[in-house]
C-alpha cells in the first residue's frame, strides 16, 4: 500500500499524522521534496518520532536550501525542479510519502504537488480546524476527486471542532482516520499511542 499524505495548507499537521501512519503500519517512508530546514527536515523529524526497527527512511529527490515554495526555493538554488526526475523508490513495504504544503503549491512553472500523486496512490487529507478551513478542506477534496485521485480518509489535527468535522464529512463522505489532539508535545510514546489507535482504520483501507 502506497499512501500519499497531503494538506490543506501549510502546517496542518502532515508530518506528525506522516510518523503516526508510519509507525502504525511499520511502513517505509519518503518526502520527495523537503524546502529548507535540512538539518531538520521533516525526514529527521519522522526518524526521530518513530520506534519500530522495520521502516526505511528514503532520501529526498530534491533538497532545497529556502523554506518557501518549492518553485521559488528551487530558483533561489539555481534549479529547476523536474518531476521526471522524482523517482518513487522500490520497497516491498507499505510506503508513506509526504507531500509539500498543499495540493496546489508549485513544484516548477507547470507542475503542482498534486501532479506526484500516481494512479496507485492512497491519499490522506490532513485538515487543521480553523477560520476557513472548512472551505479549504473542501476545495483541496473536490481539486483531488476532479483528478479522479483515491482519496481514502481524512485525519483532523487540533482540538475537536464537532460542527466542522461534521460538515467536512457529511459533505464528502470520505472515512475520518482519526484526531489529532492539541498534544503538549510529540515524542516516540505519543505517535506510537496514536498509531495503535489508527492502526486498525489505516489497515482496511
Amino acid at each position: 500500500m502506497k499512501i500519499f499524505i497531503t494538506g490543506i495548507g501549510t502546517d496542518v499537521g502532515k508530518t506528525i499524522a506522516s510518523a503516526i501512519i508510519t509507525e502504525a503500519l511499520e511502513a517505509d517512508y519518503w518526502k520527495p521534496i523537503q524546502a529548507g530546514d535540512l538539518t531538520a527536515s521533516d525526514s529527521h523529524k519522522i526518524k526521530s518520532f518513530i520506534s519500530n526497527e522495520k521502516t526505511v527512511i528514503y532520501p529526498n529527490s530534491y533538497q532545497l536550501q529556502t523554506p518557501a515554495s518549492p518553485h521559488l526555493a528551487a530558483e533561489l538554488d539555481g534549479i529547476t525542479v523536474d518531476i521526471k526526475k522524482i523517482k518513487e523508490p522500490k520497497t516491498k513495504n507499505h510506503l508513506v510519502i509526504e507531500g509539500a504544503g498543499g495540493v496546489f503549491v508549485p513544484l516548477n512553472d507547470t507542475a503542482c504537488v498534486i501532479d506526484l500523486i500516481q494512479p496507485d496512490y492512497k491519499v490522506i487529507v490532513v485538515s487543521r480546524h480553523y477560520l476557513g478551513s472548512i472551505n479549504h478542506t473542501l476545495l483541496t477534496i473536490e481539486a483531488l476527486q476532479n483528478r479522479k485521485i483515491n482519496i481514502v480518509g481524512i485525519i483532523f489535527n487540533g482540538n475537536e471542532n464537532k460542527s466542522s468535522e461534521q460538515i467536512i464529512l457529511h459533505k464528502t463522505g470520505i472515512k475520518c482516520i482519526g484526531r489529532i489532539e492539541e498534544e503538549p508535545y510529540f515524542d516516540q510514546n505519543v505517535i506510537a499511542e496514536y498509531a495503535d489507535l489508527f492502526r486498525e482504520n489505516l489497515l482496511n483501507l
